[in-house]
């Protein structure tokens, strides 16, 4: 069983050998200057006066669930389209199934407003 997982366990070392190297090499070789200036935020230009006083809307977190809901099911729809002649006709139904289950959920948000921005 070890061996069957050595090659994955030395790939993970070596990335982490790797990583902390670079980490490393650039903490204790770059050039540290910092100066005033340097240091201070810095926002398009402007200096920033930073988040106090902005309360974000739900709308923006909802968004962004919405977003990471419907990215997944990318995770799901692209390993079917791979087997889609291996899997037939079950997996054909299972997969319109799911779609017809995102897009009830895509009607109850739209529905909902959360795909509107202006109100």
């Amino acid at each position: 069983m070890v061996e069957l997982y050595l090659p994955m366990f030395l790939m993970f070392g070596v990335a982490g050998l790797i990583c902390a190297g670079m980490f490393l090499g650039g903490a204790l070789v770059g050039p540290k200057h910092p100066t005033p200036e340097k240091v201070m935020p810095y926002e398009c230009g402007n200096d920033t006066q930073g988040a106090r006083g902005v309360r974000l809307d739900v709308k923006f977190y909802l968004t962004a669930i919405l977003f990471v809901v419907f990215d997944v099911e990318v995770v799901f729809i692209y390993p079917w389209a791979a087997l889609f002649r291996q899997l037939g006709w079950p997996g054909l139904v299972t997969m319109l199934v799911f779609i017809a289950a995102l897009l009830v959920a895509l009607g109850y948000c739209w529905k909902k407003g959360a795909l509107e921005w202006e109100r």
